[in-house]
C-alpha cells in the first residue's frame, strides 16, 4: 500500500494548489471518457504529501480505481532494467565500452542498412562495434516495429521481433535481430528501439540468473516492490486494470481485458516494456533513486553509481533534437538529454515546462510517466492505462500543476 503521508504544506508545498492536479484529471480527462481513471502521487523530502485516485481502472465492469490497483508501465520497466544491469557493472563484470557480440557472438557481423527490403537488404560495415553503453542509450542503431520510419523497422513488423506472445522468448528475439540490419552505425544516432530488451537478455547471460529471477532478488524484495512482475498472479487479477486504446475516431476502447490479460501468461520478459506494478512499488523504486541508491537502510546500487547514469551522456552535451532520430519518444527532444537508461532535463527554457535542471524520467506506452527532482527533492508518479502515450501530454501538465506548489 502507499504509505502513510504528511500535509504538503509540512513539506514545503501548497495544498490548494496540489489540489488542481485531481480537479484537472477528472476535468479534462476523466469525465468525458478521455482516460478510465489515474493514481498520482506527489513526495518531497522523501515524504508522500499527495495521492489522487479517480475514474475506474475497469470501464466495462464499473470497477473504480484504487490505490493498490495494478497496471502495465511499459517503458517505464527500462529504467528498472538499466538500473539492475549496472549493479552488474558495479561488481566489475562488465564494462560500458565493451562490444555486445563478446556476449552475443552471432552479433558479431552486424551490419548497417544503405538500400532495398527484408530479406533483400543492402548493408554496409558498422563503423565501429555496438557497445553496452550504445544500448543503455538508445544509440545502437536497432529500432521498434511501431516506428514505420524505415525498411528496417518494416521488417521488424513482418517477423513480428520483440512482441510478446505465446512460446516466443528473449532468445528469439535475439536471434532474430542477429539476421537484420541497423538503422545506422552505433553511436551516430539516437532512436528509441528494443535496446532495453537486449539489456534484459545481457543480464541472463551476465549473471547466469533468469531475468525475472534477478529483477526480484536485486531490487523488487530489497525494495519491498511486491506487487512488480512481469505477469498477473491469479491471486491478484482483480486488482488489475484493463487497459485502454484510442482509436482513429479518438474514442477510448478496450485493448487488455483485465480478466482475459495478455499479462496471465507470459515466455518473453522484456526488460524494455514487460512489467506490471502499482503506484506504491514505482515510488519505492523512486525514492531509492532520490535517496541515491537506498531505502529503509538498504543500499540497492550506489550514489556515484546513479549520478553517472543519470547525467546527459549525448556526444557534445547537446541535448535530443539535435541527435536523435525516429518517430517516437516518451519525451519531447527540446531541452532534454539522455543518460542511460534515463532522460534528464537540461534546459526548462527550451523544453517549455518548469522542472529542474538534472531532473530524470521516463514514462510508459499507456501514458504512465514517472520523474525524480533532487534539487528540489521530488518524486511524482503517474499512473493511467491508454494508448498510445503520446495521446495527452500529462508530463506537462503536471510539471505546470506540481511545481507551482512549491513554496
Amino acid at each position: 500500500m502507499v504509505p502513510d503521508g504528511v500535509t504538503p504544506e509540512a513539506v514545503g508545498m501548497n495544498s490548494a494548489q496540489l489540489e488542481r492536479v485531481g480537479e484537472h484529471l477528472r476535468r479534462r480527462y476523466i469525465e468525458p471518457g478521455k482516460i478510465p481513471g489515474s493514481i498520482t502521487l506527489v513526495a518531497r523530502r522523501g515524504q508522500p504529501c499527495y495521492l489522487d485516485v479517480a475514474g475506474r481502472r475497469d470501464v466495462e465492469r464499473d470497477t473504480p480505481m484504487t490505490a493498490d490497483t495494478i497496471v502495465r508501465i511499459y517503458s517505464m520497466t527500462k529504467p528498472v532494467t538499466s538500473v539492475a544491469l549496472m549493479t552488474l557493472y558495479e561488481r566489475g563484470l562488465f564494462s560500458l565500452d565493451d562490444p555486445v557480440h563478446r556476449y552475443i557472438p552471432a552479433w558479431k557481423g552486424l551490419r548497417v542498412r544503405t538500400g532495398g527490403s527484408h530479406p533483400l537488404f543492402a548493408t554496409r560495415a558498422c563503423e565501429r562495434p555496438m557497445t553496452i553503453r550504445d544500448l543503455l542509450m538508445h544509440t545502437s542503431g536497432l529500432t521498434y516495429d511501431f516506428m514505420h520510419a524505415s525498411n528496417v523497422d518494416a521488417a521488424y513488423r513482418e517477423l513480428s521481433v520483440g512482441l510478446p506472445r505465446r512460446g516466443y522468448t528473449l532468445q528469439q528475439m535475439i536471434d532474430q535481430l542477429a539476421g537484420l540490419p541497423l538503422e545506422f552505425s552505433p553511436g551516430e544516432r539516437w532512436n528509441y528501439s528494443v535496446a532495453t530488451d537486449v539489456l534484459g537478455y545481457l543480464i541472463e547471460v551476465i549473471s547466469g540468473r533468469s531475468l525475472p529471477d534477478f529483477l526480484r532478488e536485486t531490487l523488487f524484495e530489497p525494495l519491498g516492490m511486491a506487487d512488480t512482475g512481469f505477469e498477473i498472479p491469479a491471486a491478484k487479477v482483480d486488482r488489475l486494470a484493463s487497459c485502454y486504446e484510442r482509436n482513429l475516431s479518438k474514442e477510448m476502447v478496450l485493448q487488455d481485458d483485465c480478466r482475459d490479460s495478455h499479462f496471465a501468461s507470459r515466455t518473453f520478459w522484456s526488460g524494455g516494456g514487460g512489467l506490471l506494478s502499482t503506484v506504491a512499488d514505482y515510488y519505492r523504486f523512486s525514492q531509492m533513486l532520490l535517496n541515491g541508491g537506498s531505502l529503509d537502510g538498504r543500499r540497492v546500487i550506489g550514489a556515484r553509481t546513479l549520478q553517472f547514469m543519470t547525467r546527459n551522456h549525448l556526444p557534445g552535451g547537446v541535448d535530443m533534437s539535435r541527435f536523435a532520430t525516429g518517430s517516437f519518444s516518451e519525451t519531447a527532444y527540446e531541452g532534454v538529454g539522455f543518460g542511460l537508461g534515463f532522460a534528464t532535463k537540461l534546459d526548462p527554457v527550451r523544453n517549455g515546462f518548469p522542472g529542474s535542471v538534472g531532473s530524470f524520467f521516463w514514462g510508459g506506452l499507456a501514458s504512465t510517466l514517472f520523474w525524480v527532482d533532487p534539487a528540489e527533492e521530488l518524486v511524482v508518479v503517474f499512473l493511467t492505462q491508454l494508448i498510445p502515450s503520446s495521446t495527452f501530454n500529462f508530463r506537462g501538465q503536471l510539471e505546470s500543476i506540481i511545481y507551482a506548489a512549491l513554496d
